[in-house]
């Protein structure tokens, strides 16, 4: 029998001398694996490219995933009465997503109709987990509206505007302005009393939301609103060019009524309600004004402030 010969000098083992073991190497070869992943977890599957794919897509429709420079970020307006009121507002759009077997009532309706007459808003059915995981869990009621990215100008654009119509520049500057609704605001007087634009620093500052397209009325759509990104630089440009910068503040050192600088190139700087003017944006300014308020008020908010400057301008380019 094999191995149990009593031959002399007969050799059992392929090499001489003890066998060594795999000192514990080869045991966890001998381990199993545990359970089969989904397939959206197996690296290499199919299902995993098109989770990652859905995922990047969902990514780069939030706010604030674009990139900064010329154009803004994508922005998502969530829920019935918000989409409602983004397409009756003219607010730009790319994308309407609604949900699957959606419970259709009238501002649903309303909505689909408004986006269905505009014809360029694509119409996307989506599931209820797709259209979470887009909105981060927001209540969005079934509709999920996609604003695309604002083509913001350079703040010279508004030079070049003015320089094309033979007119003087006549823009606002926003410092630390930071609600949408007042750049919206600013917006609307701009182009009500014959403005180039506005123009808005990069950081720390309101963008060109739907909340501001919204508050503008659609007049977005035709005045320009310019990001720098650094705004006192941008204002140091203006006044080489020949433009007065005008600031307002509570404790400037002339009333408006008094100011002789309206009827030429100018561009008139609104700071926050609460904080005004920064300090080196204020150092910058030309002049600083005030705004005589007989009725006791301590303050105005920058929508209205701009408001009154711009129509004092308009008065007297007139």
């Amino acid at each position: 029998m094999a191995g149990n010969s009593q031959r002399r000098g007969r050799r059992t083992a392929s090499k001489k001398g003890a066998t060594k073991g795999s000192g514990g190497k080869g045991r966890r070869s001998l381990q199993g694996k545990g359970p089969t992943p989904p397939a959206d977890q197996r690296p290499g599957h199919a299902k995993q490219r098109a989770a990652r794919a859905r995922s990047k897509k969902a990514a780069s429709a939030r706010p604030g995933a674009g990139r900064r420079g010329g154009k803004g970020s994508s922005e998502l307006v969530v829920g019935r009465n918000s989409v409602y009121e983004a397409l009756r507002d003219g607010v730009p759009a790319t994308m309407l997503y609604v949900q699957q077997y959606l419970d259709s009532d009238d501002r649903v309706r309303a909505a689909l109709q408004l986006a269905g007459d505009r014809g360029d808003i694509h119409l996307m059915e989506a599931p209820r987990p797709e259209l979470d995981r887009m909105t981060d869990g927001l209540n969005h009621q079934g509709l999920v509206l996609q604003v695309p990215p604002y083509e913001y100008a350079h703040p010279e654009d508004l030079l070049d505007a003015a320089a094309e119509e033979a007119e003087d520049l006549l823009a606002v500057a926003l410092d630390g302005v930071t609600d949408p609704r007042n750049l919206g605001a600013v917006v609307r007087s701009v182009s009500a009393f014959g403005g180039h634009g506005v123009v808005i620093p990069e950081r720390r500052a309101a963008g060109m939301t739907a909340g501001a397209w919204k508050s503008s009325a659609g007049t977005a759509a035709r005045t320009p609103v310019a990001r720098a990104t650094n705004l006192t630089r941008a204002l140091e440009a203006y006044q080489k060019a020949g433009v007065m910068v005008v600031g307002l503040a509570a404790d400037g050192e002339a009333e408006l009524p008094e100011l002789d600088l309206l009827d030429g190139p100018v561009c008139i700087v609104v700071g926050s309600e609460g904080k005004g003017l920064s300090r080196l944006v204020g150092e910058t300014c030309d002049v600083r004004v005030r705004i005589p308020m007989p009725g006791g008020a301590e303050s105005l908010n920058a929508g209205v402030a701009a408001g009154v400057v711009l129509y004092e301008a308009a008065r007297r380019r007139a």
